[in-house]
């Protein structure tokens, strides 16, 4: 925040910047910055001006990261303080109110960029929500936000892993930090669907769950009634346990983490009173996929849910990412029986998704299989992506003859 006695922070970008923020576009890249007028520190409002001095946009100053300037407004020169941040993060929140009835309480309140509040996530969990940050700008101004949820008692600071160093250096707050109501004793426990599944709120993977896989899931229950199912990078065995409720023979979890791999385990554990689940044959196997996937050759499954970590980090991974996807897709459509199949998932934000696609599609073809093509997907409403860079999430089903 700017202090009283310093001139506003004022900059003005290259050409190519001021036409993208004019779009819509929420980031400003150091290298685009022409002119700035004085240093800046994080969190402060950085006004930026065209070539006409004339106010283009305004946002989050963050000196220490590649994108200098994340955009909170657009247009019309408009006044940013605390209630200004609250009323759209209320906005956030309420357009979330309608998505899901009481057997859903695990979700997205707040989505980033693409609800006005660049490098800011709020994910529900029942009675808490885990509130991330990917950039130390919004930390002068987090004791002053409210993230408004009649059903919400308890709130969690979750921090990027490369601000967690200067958020404590600089500002005094941690990863896992409780912001307000009762520390954190055991698993929270929501419902996705109807099914119980637990989070670490405090250490787990983003603020805890892959939430952003609701609608895959669900659509994997539906198609499961009477197969076994091969679940690769299963984590904490959410396809497992939706193909499960589903009415799935079995379900086999495959991870390299034996924490992830318990915590499928009490998943389901925590779903047994539920007929199908009970059914349901739940193995798990801790092993690096692609060795297993060779090795395994002659296991025949009737569903195969392909959901790896990020495997292109940055622009340059992209090539070698695609490559890798094709060959789990051609090593999981040979453990596929007659009519079996396959969900193939993406979530590096720089494979765009007909590159992904088209790399599977391009494996099926090589198995000299038929094959036909069921559906693809993307974002889930609550995690809805309004810039190119947002939008990571992907999937591809298909079914061989």
């Amino acid at each position: 925040m700017t202090s009283p006695s310093k001139p506003a922070l004022r900059l003005r970008v290259t050409a190519a910047a001021e036409k993208a923020a004019r779009a819509g576009h929420p980031w400003i890249f150091g290298d685009s910055v022409r002119e700035q007028n004085r240093d800046g520190q994080p969190g402060e409002l950085a006004i930026l001006y065209d070539r006409r001095d004339r106010f283009l946009a305004i946002g989050f100053f963050d000196p220490d990261s590649p994108i200098r300037v994340r955009i909170l407004h657009a247009g019309e020169p408009e006044t940013i303080d605390a209630s200004w941040l609250n009323a759209r993060i209320a906005a956030a929140f309420a357009r979330r109110e309608t998505m899901f009835d009481a057997s859903t309480t695990g979700y997205r309140c707040a989505n980033g960029e693409s609800d006005g509040l660049p490098g800011l996530v709020a994910d529900r969990y029942a009675g808490t929500v885990a509130v991330k940050l990917y950039t130390t700008a919004w930390l002068p101004w987090i004791g002053r936000l409210v993230f408004p949820n009649p059903n919400v008692t308890r709130t969690v600071l979750r921090l990027s892993r490369n601000i967690q160093r200067a958020a404590a250096e600089r500002f005094h707050f941690r990863d896992g930090q409780i912001l307000a109501g009762a520390d954190v004793r055991e698993p929270v426990v929501f419902l996705e669907n109807g099914l119980r599944f637990e989070c670490d709120p405090l250490r787990g993977q983003k603020t805890g769950f892959f939430l952003d896989q609701r609608e895959n899931r669900q659509a994997v229950r539906r198609l499961a009634s009477g197969l076994d199912l091969l679940n690769v990078f299963s984590f904490s065995g959410g396809f497992s346990l939706s193909s499960a409720a589903g009415g799935a023979s079995s379900a086999l979890s495959l991870d390299i983490s034996e924490h992830a791999l318990a915590a499928a385990r009490r998943n389901f554990a925590l779903n047994a009173e539920i007929a199908a689940v009970a059914q349901c044959r739940h193995e798990t196997v801790q092993a690096d996929a692609f060795e297993w996937l060779k090795e395994k050759a002659n296991r025949k499954f009737g569903l195969a849910v392909l959901d790896p970590p990020s495997l292109a980090k940055r622009e340059s991974e992209k090539e070698e990412a695609l490559l890798a996807y094709g060959r789990l897709a051609a090593a999981a459509l040979a453990r596929l029986g007659p009519d079996g199949v396959l969900v193939a998932c993406s979530c590096s934000a720089h494979v765009r998704a007909p590159e992904f696609f088209a790399a599977v599609r391009d494996a099926a073809r090589k198995s000299g299989r038929a094959y036909e093509e069921i559906q693809t997907t993307g974002h889930a409403p609550d995690h809805a992506a309004t810039f190119p860079e947002g939008e990571y999430l992907k999937a591809i089903y298909m079914r061989v003859r």
